[in-house]
């Protein structure tokens, strides 16, 4: 018999560990969101959208739970209904509710994609797979639904060339201080979908900040309003250069309502959350633009968006909040711990 023994079938890596656990807390809060949502829509297009949200989100934590159990791993705490006041009153337009169903299922199966090429089990992979398959029709639903809704805002249009074309010069000084060509179709797409999601960003927080209940959650809150907006307008600005339109604003869709629906832990968590998918897109983004101007604004909001995820996570330390994902053993204690022993 060798010495080497066939690994567990229920043996989990470090990378599957924080896959589940991470969708395990943003799906618990999801749970909590959309129960919320379906006490107060009244569109019943919009509220069927709700509902199959939702019902994804239960099964997720479900099956996340039954992965990390048979792991004998702790199954994170989350967020329960202690975290939400469904009768709270409406604090968001119906407009609102799927516009924040799109932002969160684009973040959803941004997440599952790279989950899935960091997955050695078999049973895993499909798992995430099947998280894909939902999510894409859940994301088809939605923007069937918001392609008919009065908000909705098209990604621009370009004309096609008259044939293959090359670029002459690199043109990063020229851009920077002169003349600037056109955005390229890569650079629209991201400052576009940024300026979306930036907003989105802003918007939530002010919702947010009508309702938090400490001030330190409050203040972080409006301080996020003011530099994502900032952040926001920053790449309205760049396409409007060049005549280009720019995506719908969602501050009117939020009602006067001061009466919370979640707790400051959930509102905290989430505003990180999406602090932190910033970041990620940010730094995609930048890859992908060939404009100096372009590249130097990335740069300022990409400290934005890390100053206010320093802050962030801050706060949710300070209450106790921020609950910590499985670690590597602290060989250093142990050693610093059988020296005191002898």
């Amino acid at each position: 018999m060798g010495i080497f023994k066939k690994p567990k079938t229920n043996h989990l890596t470090a990378s599957e560990v924080s896959a589940l656990w991470l969708q395990y807390l943003g799906d618990s809060m999801a749970i909590c969101v959309y129960k919320y949502f379906l006490n107060s829509v009244e569109d019943k297009e919009i509220k069927a959208i709700l509902e199959f949200a939702l019902q994804l989100a239960e099964s997720h934590v479900t099956k996340i739970s039954e992965f990390l159990k048979s792991a004998n791993f702790q199954v994170p705490i989350g967020f329960t209904e202690n975290d939400v006041n469904v009768n709270a009153p409406r604090l968001f337009s119906d407009q609102f509710l799927l516009f924040y169903s799109y932002i969160m299922t684009i973040h959803g199966l941004t997440a599952y994609s790279l989950a899935i090429t960091n997955l050695e089990r078999l049973d895993l992979q499909n798992y995430f797979f099947e998280c894909m398959a939902s999510s894409k029709e859940l994301f088809q639903k939605i923007v069937a639904l918001a392609k008919n809704q009065p908000n909705f805002t098209s990604v621009p249009s370009i004309p096609s060339p008259d044939m293959p074309q090359f670029m002459e010069s690199p043109g990063f000084i020229e851009n920077l201080v002169g003349d600037k060509r056109p955005l390229n179709s890569s650079e629209i797409s991201t400052l576009f979908f940024n300026s979306t999601k930036t907003g989105f960003i802003s918007s939530l927080s002010l919702a947010f900040s009508q309702v938090a209940e400490r001030e330190d959650v409050r203040n972080f809150l409006l301080k996020n309003v003011k530099l994502a907006g900032k952040d926001a307008q920053s790449f309205d600005a760049i396409l409007q250069q060049d005549h280009l339109p720019i995506p719908e604003k969602w501050d009117n869709e939020i009602t006067d309502s001061t009466v919370s629906p979640f707790s400051d832990k959930l509102i905290m968590f989430h505003a990180g959350f999406l602090v932190n998918a910033a970041l990620t897109y940010y730094g995609a983004s930048i890859g992908s633009s060939f404009r100096s101007d372009i590249i130097v604004n990335y740069s300022k909001v990409f400290t934005h968006a890390m100053e206010a995820g320093v802050l962030s996570f801050n706060i949710m330390v300070k209450h106790g909040w921020f609950e910590k994902q499985p670690e590597a053993i602290d060989r250093k204690s142990l050693a610093q711990g059988s020296e005191k022993m002898r």
